[in-house]
């Protein structure tokens, strides 16, 4: 009997074994799945990022790139060629001023503006004016020409006060128009407008403080 029984102990573990068996196929089927998750995961993470790359990217773009800034419209400097003045009891100032005037354009694209007239004046009086032909502003980039003027001031008491002091005080104002072209698909209608202030010295004929706005 004892014989019998040491016989027949194998077989009641071979069950045992079986559920061994499934047991790691669980186990492995479950990793499986748990690999397949993270892997999931991962990708959907990666698209966020993406995504969120993509929109930093656009609105910097957006913000930059994209944003249409007015352009500025400026009295740069001036020489003049003819200087003709008077004194302080007999007053009297004409001359001709050759001008350096500056567009900036800060935008990505070009600003095309149309013909305009800077006009001078002096104790809100006119004292000439120069026309300002059509051109364009290059992107990123200030252009820069000059123009001839003739400048008379009217005699009055004022004028003689200033040339006592050597300072003529001289404004200049103008609307310039035109359009700004980003990539030849998007155009923007902007105007500038200019405002500046400048002194003529008189004992040194050159321009001075000149300040815009």
């Amino acid at each position: 009997m004892a014989e019998n029984k040491e016989q027949q102990s194998p077989y009641p573990l071979a069950p045992a074994a079986n559920g061994y068996a499934r047991s790691d196929t669980e186990s492995a089927s479950h990793d499986a799945k748990e690999l397949r998750k993270k892997k999931r995961m991962k990708c959907l993470l990666y698209i966020v990022l993406f995504a969120v790359f993509q929109t930093g990217i656009i609105l910097l773009f957006a913000l930059t790139v994209m944003k249409i800034r007015t352009p500025k419209f400026r009295v740069r400097s001036a020489a003049f060629e003819t200087f003709n003045v008077g004194t302080p009891t007999n007053p009297s100032l004409s001359l001709r001023m050759n001008a350096e005037f500056g567009i900036k354009n800060t935008n990505f694209g070009h600003f095309k503006y149309q013909n305009s007239t800077v006009h001078f004046f002096y104790g809100g009086a006119q004292v000439g004016e120069v026309v300002v032909q059509r051109a364009r502003a290059k992107a990123r980039s200030t252009r820069k020409f000059n123009a001839a003027v003739e400048l008379s001031f009217p005699e009055n008491s004022q004028l003689g006060i200033d040339l006592s002091s050597g300072f003529v005080r001289l404004t200049s104002q103008s609307k310039l128009r035109g359009k700004v072209e980003l990539m030849k698909v998007l155009k923007k209608n902007k105007s500038t407008d200019m405002n500046c202030s400048m002194d003529i010295v008189t004992t040194t004929q050159r321009l001075a403080n000149i300040v815009c706005k």
